[in-house]
């Protein structure tokens, strides 16, 4: 993945990332650290359509393996809260 400076994009404003993202998606680097990462609409939209295809998948294969318990939301928070306990 291609980085640039946040200082870059500051300077000379959206068109120095327009030019690399072109390529590939792109790490802003923030007091030399990575900090955001910019993509077409597109590709996020994808990439979080793949990820919950994937959320689904799991799921699924969650339900047929048996790792599915009947219950709501207090009973599992009591059962955790007692694990913590234990």
């Amino acid at each position: 993945m291609t980085t640039l400076p946040a200082q870059e994009v500051k300077r000379r404003g959206i068109g120095a990332v327009d030019e690399l993202l072109a390529r590939e998606p792109v790490h802003i680097v923030k007091n030399n650290r990575p900090t955001y990462v910019v993509l077409f609409e597109e590709d996020y939209q994808s990439m979080m359509e793949d990820l919950a295809l994937a959320r689904i998948e799991a799921s699924e294969a969650d339900v047929a393996a048996g790792r599915v318990r009947q219950g709501g939301v207090a009973e599992l928070m009591k059962e955790l809260d007692e694990a913590e306990t234990d």
